[in-house]
């Protein structure tokens, strides 16, 4: 299992945060998505590492900006 935490800009409510989660959630091989919403970071398990592309579209799609490191 691999957990990766990712900056995600412009969530401010709970509907934010179930848009974010279902779509990241949609990714193969996630287990779990967490949303600190007070933070604006989203932590993603899986089962091997993600390729952050695939998580930065996945964002998109749910209406957010996934932040460079």
């Amino acid at each position: 299992m691999v957990s990766t935490t990712y900056e995600v800009q412009g969530m401010t409510c709970g509907h934010c945060a179930n848009s974010v989660v279902t779509e990241v959630g949609a990714i193969g091989g996630v287990t779990d998505v967490r949303v600190d919403l007070a933070a604006g970071r989203v932590t993603v398990t899986s089962d091997g590492p993600l390729d952050t592309d695939t998580v930065r579209a996945a964002v998109d799609e749910a209406g957010y900006t996934l932040v460079d490191a």
